[in-house]
């Protein structure tokens, strides 16, 4: 397939990518997107494009891996759904300037749904932040402009393991000197 037809898909993808940047480094976006898989199938017809086989994206701090990711266009041209289905999908990505630890998620299937600023990890769902806190349940939704996640069943999705109740671990902040001095 000519880069030509190709091209509408990839930038897409790189808008896709860009989107994500409003929870992550502010640089993430100017950085390039590399894209490697054992196969490509790209329909620009159909603003489909999907990749299969331990599939790796990254675009500076920002790292999506899975077995298949398919991404799909809006009829406006931006990327509408990037999925990642895997045993275990994973991402991760730094959230701010400094961070040396990035935010990770696990889930057999992770969704961005960009018109939405949402990520949804389904089944099997795992989510540690920076400060190690952990959230684990089959399905935990982010909304990225309001920075808010919610965790809980995954009514209508199949799950391989059901879990019926939410598991969280919150680690206790660490006080500076000053902090601790009575």
């Amino acid at each position: 397939m000519r880069l030509v037809k190709t091209l509408p898909i990839l930038l897409s993808l790189g808008a896709a990518l860009g989107s994500v940047s409003a929870w992550a480094l502010p640089d993430d976006q100017q950085q390039p997107i590399r894209i490697q898989a054992d196969d490509a199938q790209l329909d620009d017809k159909n603003g489909v494009a999907t990749y299969t086989g331990d599939v790796v994206i990254t675009q500076g701090s920002i790292i999506v891996k899975g077995n298949k990711v398919t991404m799909t266009r809006a009829p406006d041209g931006d990327v509408d759904v990037v999925t990642s289905v895997g045993n275990l999908a994973y991402f991760e990505q730094l959230q701010t300037a400094g961070d040396t630890k990035p935010v990770q998620g696990w889930g057999v299937t992770i969704q961005y749904l960009a018109k939405q600023n949402r990520v949804v990890l389904i089944d099997r769902a795992k989510v540690i932040d920076k400060d190690s806190n952990v959230t684990q349940g089959e399905k935990i939704v982010y909304d990225t402009e309001k920075k808010l996640a919610s965790a809980g069943r995954a009514t209508g999705s199949k799950v391989t393991e059901s879990r019926p109740r939410i598991d969280m671990v919150i680690q206790p902040k660490k006080k500076t000197d000053e902090q601790k001095a009575p």
